[in-house]
């Protein structure tokens, strides 16, 4: 019987079939690629502002507490934008016929608020509270970085689920003591579990069990 296909369509089915795996795998890593890169996720690009504010030079360099400006941020699961009023109180005496600080004063004369760019935000569906997150020794730096050093803000880590996953099973990693939440310069000690593990009990921060229950972050 005379052969209907010719002898390399085996070999041509075998390259196809490890072709195709090797091309869905390729696939998936620059999906993958994709959603973790600066490009999607925001992170270490700095926004552009209706004013480049710097918190370097506010906090590192003028040693301004960020409680000063985010007013909210231990009473509010919201930190607070601080206000025109904020930006004046010194604004009104230092740098006043500034170019860059044009617009701060016309929100003062107006009356009208800046249109700040939001840097780091949550989807709808996950709840946040900043001020748990605080009085339970979780400092700034944790979530936004090396807040100190940015001369423009930028989004220092994805904020994706995982991230946050990963502090709420293991908050002995990250929890500090209180009186170190608001410090921009803040490095861990050489024994922060043994400090982490005590200040979880002293805190009364809940087990991973209840910190990674969906209902935690999706009400």
């Amino acid at each position: 019987m005379a052969q209907i296909f010719h002898r390399s369509t085996n070999t041509i089915s075998r390259v196809s079939i490890y072709g195709a795996v090797f091309i869905a795998a390729a696939l998936g890593y620059l999906a993958w690629a994709v959603t973790e890169s600066p490009y999607f996720t925001d992170v270490n690009v700095p926004r552009q502002q209706p004013v480049p504010f710097s918190h370097k030079h506010h906090v590192t360099d003028d040693g301004i507490d960020c409680r000063y400006c985010h007013t909210s941020v231990e009473n509010s699961s919201f930190a607070g934008i601080p206000s025109t009023h904020i930006c004046m109180s010194c604004h009104s005496r230092l740098w006043t016929t500034s170019p860059m600080l044009e617009p701060v004063r016309l929100s003062y004369q107006t009356d009208k608020s800046l249109e700040w760019t939001r840097v780091n935000a949550l989807p709808d569906f996950a709840y946040f509270d900043h001020s748990i997150h605080i009085n339970k020794g979780v400092g700034c730096t944790t979530c936004h970085g090396p807040i100190g050093e940015m001369p423009l803000t930028w989004r220092a880590n994805t904020l994706y689920m995982r991230w946050c996953i990963d502090c709420h099973k293991h908050p002995e990693r990250f929890v500090r003591r209180r009186e170190d939440v608001f410090k921009a310069d803040y490095q861990p000690p050489h024994d922060q579990l043994a400090l982490g593990r005590r200040l979880v009990k002293e805190y009364k921060i809940k087990d991973a069990t209840q910190l990674t229950d969906c209902y935690t972050c999706h009400r």
